[in-house]
C-alpha cells in the first residue's frame, strides 16, 4: 500500500543539516587531499609527475619513475606497447576507478538530498533516470568510437588520422546535443505521463528533466574531452576532470536544493542544478587540459572540416554502445512501469537500487576505460600477448571490486536504504530486494569486460547483442512473468537469471573477437 506523502523533512533544529553538509565536504575533499599526498610523496621519491617534465613522454602515468634514460629507450614506443601489463593496467585504471567512484558518489547524494524534500520527489527522480541515462548514454557512446579509434590510430603511429578523429568527434558531439535538445523540448511531457498519473511526481519529474536536458552540452563537451586524454594515456587528467565536476556537484546540491548560504530554496530543479553546473565545470577543466597538456591531440577550429567517412567510422562503433545504454534505460522504464502497479514506494527502491549499484559498477567501467585503449593499441600493434594479459587481468580485477559490492548489499541493506531517508514500508520491501537482485554482480562483472573487450577490437555490436539479449531477451520478459504470480519479491530475481545467461553470451562472443582479429593465442600443444 502506498503510504500519504510525508512532511518535507529538510534538516531538523539538532544539527542534522550541518552534519550532513559536514559529512559530504569532508569526504569529497579528502578524496583531493588524498591525491596531493601522493603526490608530495612521490615527489618526495623522485618519482615526478609527467606533466611537470616536458622532457619525459607524456604517455607516462604520475606514479612511475622514469628517469631520463628511461624515458631515451621508451620515446620510439608508447608505454601501452611495451610496459608490463600489470603495472600498465593499474597506472591506466586506478584514475577512471577513482572518478568513476566519484561520479556514482554524487549520483547518490543527489538521491539522498532529493529523499529529503519527500517520497515522490525520489519516485520522480528515479523515473526521469532512464531519459537522464539515453543522454549520458548517447555522449558516453561516441566517446568510445572516438576513444577505440583515437588509441588505434596511436598504436600506428599515423599523426595526422589522429587529429581527424578528434575534430570529427567533436562535430559529432555538438550534433547529438542537438538532437537530445529537440527530443527533450517535445517529449518531456507525454515520458512522465505514461509512467504515473500522479499530479506531483509528474511535475516534479518535468522539472529536473527540462533543466538537465536543457544544459546538457556540459556533459557532451566533458566526456568527449576526457576521451581525448584516456586515449592518449592521460588517464590521470581525465580523473581530474570528473573529480572537479564531482565535488562541484556535491558542494551545490544542499545549497541550491535547500537554500543555505543565502541562496534561494529550490527543491528538486536545486539537484538538477548542481548536476548541470558540475557538469559544465568539468568540461571547462576538461577542455583547458587537453590544450595545455595533451599534445598528441590538435584542435584548430579553423581547420575544422566534416569527414563523412571518419564521422562513419566513428558511429558504427557507437552506435552500438548507445543502444546498449538506451536499453538500459528502456529496461528501468518498463520496471518502473510494472513495478507502479504495485506502489510508487515499489520505484522509490528500484531508483536507489539503480543508484547504489552504480557504485559498484562504475569503478568496473572505469576500469574498462583503462582497459580498452590498452587493447585498442597493441591490436594496433599486432601483440596478442599483450592483449591477453589484459583481459585475463581485466576480469580478475572486475571479479574482485564486484565481490565487494556483493558483501555489503547482503550484510547491511536496510543501512543502505535509511541513506535515503527509507520509511519502514521502504526498509520492508528494499531489503530482500537489494539483496536478491545484488546476486548478479559477479557474473556481471565478466561480462562487462568482455563486452569492453569487443568494442576495443570494433566489434561493437557484439557488445550490443549481449545488452538486447540481457535486458530485452531475458529481464523484462522474466520480470513480466514474475510480476504475473502477485508477489513483488519475485520480480527482482530476474536480474541474476539475466546476468547468468548474459555471462555464457559475452565469452562466446569474446572468443569469436580474439579468433575473427587474428588475437586468438595457439593452443599449447
Amino acid at each position: 500500500m502506498r503510504r500519504d506523502v510525508r512532511p518535507c523533512l529538510l534538516f531538523s533544529a539538532n544539527g542534522l543539516r550541518k552534519k550532513a553538509g559536514y559529512g559530504i565536504l569532508f569526504s569529497s575533499f579528502a578524496v583531493v587531499r588524498l591525491y596531493i599526498f601522493l603526490f608530495l610523496r612521490l615527489k618526495q621519491r623522485n618519482i615526478q609527475p609527467i606533466f611537470y617534465r616536458a622532457d619525459i613522454p607524456a604517455e607516462y602515468t604520475f606514479w612511475e619513475e622514469s628517469p631520463m634514460s628511461t624515458a631515451k629507450a621508451a620515446a620510439s614506443e608508447n608505454p601501452m606497447g611495451t610496459r608490463p601489463v600489470f603495472r600498465l593496467l593499474f597506472s591506466m585504471a586506478v584514475p577512471p576507478i577513482l572518478s568513476m567512484l566519484i561520479q556514482s558518489m554524487y549520483n547518490i547524494v543527489d538521491s539522498i538530498f532529493v529523499s529529503r524534500i519527500c517520497e515522490d520527489a525520489l519516485t520522480a527522480v528515479s523515473m526521469a533516470f532512464p531519459w537522464q541515462n539515453i543522454v549520458i548514454a548517447i555522449a558516453v557512446g561516441f566517446g568510445v568510437g572516438i576513444n577505440a579509434l583515437l588509441s588505434r590510430a596511436l598504436g600506428q603511429k599515423n599523426a595526422e588520422r589522429v587529429n581527424q578523429v578528434a575534430v570529427n568527434g567533436l562535430l559529432l558531439a555538438g550534433l547529438s546535443y542537438l538532437l537530445v535538445l529537440v527530443a527533450g523540448l517535445i517529449g518531456i511531457r507525454a515520458y512522465m505521463r505514461t509512467q504515473t498519473d500522479i499530479e506531483t511526481i509528474v511535475n516534479y519529474g518535468i522539472t529536473y528533466l527540462n533543466i538537465c536536458i536543457l544544459c546538457s552540452f556540459g556533459v557532451f563537451v566533458e566526456i568527449t574531452f576526457e576521451r581525448f586524454l584516456q586515449a592518449t594515456g592521460r588517464t590521470v587528467y581525465s580523473m581530474i576532470t570528473q573529480l572537479t565536476g564531482a565535488i562541484t556537484n556535491i558542494v551545490l546540491d544542499p545549497i541550491l536544493i535547500f537554500g543555505l548560504l543565502g541562496f534561494p530554496k529550490l527543491g528538486i530543479a536545486g539537484a538538477a542544478w548542481a548536476t548541470v553546473i558540475g557538469q559544465c565545470v568539468g568540461a571547462v577543466v576538461a577542455v583547458t587540459l587537453n590544450h595545455f597538456k595533451n599534445p598528441e591531440v590538435h584542435l584548430r577550429l579553423r581547420h575544422i572540416r566534416p569527414n563523412g567517412r571518419l564521422m562513419g567510422e566513428i558511429t558504427a562503433i557507437s552506435i552500438p554502445s548507445i543502444i546498449m545504454s538506451c536499453i538500459s534505460s528502456l529496461t528501468c522504464f518498463v520496471m518502473n512501469m510494472i513495478l507502479i502497479a504495485y506502489s510508487s514506494t515499489a520505484v522509490a527502491v528500484f531508483g536507489v537500487y539503480f543508484k547504489l549499484q552504480s557504485f559498484v559498477f562504475m569503478p568496473v567501467f572505469g576500469l574498462n576505460n583503462g582497459m580498452v585503449p590498452i587493447i585498442a593499441y597493441n591490436y594496433g600493434a599486432q601483440k596478442p600477448e599483450r592483449i591477453h594479459k589484459t583481459i585475463r587481468l581485466g576480469m580478475v580485477y572486475a571479479v574482485a571490486i564486484m565481490l565487494v559490492g556483493l558483501l555489503v548489499f547482503q550484510l547491511i541493506p536496510k543501512e543502505l536504504l535509511l541513506m535515503f531517508d527509507a520509511s519502514d514500508a521502504m526498509l520492508e520491501m528494499g531489503a530482500p530486494a537489494l539483496r536478491i537482485m545484488s546476486l548478479a554482480f559477479v557474473f556481471a562483472g565478466i561480462g562487462i569486460v568482455s563486452g569492453s573487450a569487443c568494442q576495443a577490437f570494433g566489434y561493437s555490436v557484439y557488445s550490443m547483442l549481449i545488452s538486447i539479449a540481457r535486458q530485452i531477451v531475458v529481464l523484462i520478459p522474466a520480470a513480466y512473468l514474475l510480476s504475473l504470480t502477485g508477489v513483488l519479491r519475485s520480480i527482482w530475481f530476474a536480474f541474476p537469471i539475466a546476468e547468468i545467461f548474459s555471462l555464457i553470451l559475452s565469452l562466446f562472443f569474446l572468443r569469436t573477437t580474439l579468433k575473427k582479429t587474428g588475437m586468438a593465442l595457439p593452443k599449447a600443444k
